[in-house]
């Protein structure tokens, strides 16, 4: 039984789990299920099969939205007074 979902793009059943992505460092490739194929390197979603973008996308503006706008305002807070 594979471990993962058959890859999307080449359908192979090999794939390695994404242990450090640039768009959720430690922990966004383990909340998607971030997987790459060993065959043609495509990456997606290790229980799905499907396309990891969309979820991706969510996760960075959700991440961007808690902790760099809030760091972002405190700065010109600071600089203003």
């Amino acid at each position: 039984m594979a471990q993962f979902a058959p890859c999307p793009n080449c359908a192979s059943t090999e794939a390695d789990k994404q242990v450090f992505t640039w768009w959720g460092g430690l922990i966004g490739p383990a909340l998607l299920t971030h997987v790459k194929c060993k065959s043609c390197g495509t990456t997606y979603n290790g229980k799905s099969g499907k396309s990891n973008n969309k979820a991706i996308a969510i996760y960075f503006a959700v991440i961007f939205g808690l902790f760099v706008i809030p760091c972002i305002a405190i700065q010109i807070l600071i600089a203003l007074n």
